[in-house]
């Protein structure tokens, strides 16, 4: 039944659309999550959402237990529509749910014994932690983590820019992923359920037409 809804309410989208779905989705994975930790810009945050978007990673968890900002739609581009974005109002509640969810935690830092982003083994689903702008990670993280990465680089500066760390990171370890034998893209399922909520976000009244077609099955 919920297939020939989606047959349905894709009959209002564009064929373009309806392929642009399909190829997006075949490209999307929950096999790398990204975390950012009370990151201050705003810019920031809605940058990182932007990458995840671009690289395929639907899932991105936005730690705010120390700031509480909004996402800039303009900087997301209207990425936030096309990821997951989870609010956390308490770094370890978000390490306890990640674990939980079968993640290792990935801290990205220059300052700990780490695995340069070339050799770090992406084999395993990982939770790559982002931290503020000045002060980094917080302790939580650090204590927590499984793993650490860093971006080699030979300048006087030791670190990057927040959103241009991630779109590197997320850049090196996708493009690993689709190399690689591992089953890192969405299941059948998953698939299916972002694809009836991707369409739904397409159609004006989409609840209205919902009701008709539930009572014209009914009748």
């Amino acid at each position: 039944m919920n297939q020939k809804l989606l047959d349905y309410l894709q009959t209002y989208l564009t064929e373009r659309r309806r392929d642009l779905f399909d190829r997006v989705l075949s490209e999307r994975t929950y096999h790398v999550t990204v975390a950012v930790e009370d990151v201050y810009q705003l810019h920031n945050t809605s940058a990182v959402i932007r990458s995840c978007e671009s690289f395929g990673v639907q899932h991105l968890h936005v730690i705010e237990e120390v700031n509480v900002k909004r996402i800039d739609r303009e900087i997301a581009m209207g990425a936030q529509k096309w990821v997951d974005v989870q609010r956390h109002t308490s770094t370890k509640a978000c390490i306890q749910s990640l674990k939980a969810n079968g993640y290792r935690i990935v801290a990205t830092t220059p300052h700990k014994k780490a695995y340069r982003l070339e050799d770090f083994d992406s084999t395993q689903k990982a939770a790559i932690f982002f931290g503020r702008e000045t002060e980094g990670l917080s302790n939580d993280v650090l204590e927590a983590a499984d793993d650490f990465i860093y971006i080699p680089m030979v300048g006087f500066t030791e670190s990057l820019n927040i959103s241009v760390s991630a779109a590197i990171t997320l850049q090196h370890i996708m493009t690993r992923l689709k190399s690689s034998d591992i089953s890192w893209q969405l299941s059948t399922e998953e698939i299916f359920e972002k694809k009836m909520e991707w369409t739904q976000k397409m159609i004006k009244d989409v609840d209205r037409i919902i009701a008709r077609w539930e009572e014209d099955q009914n009748s």
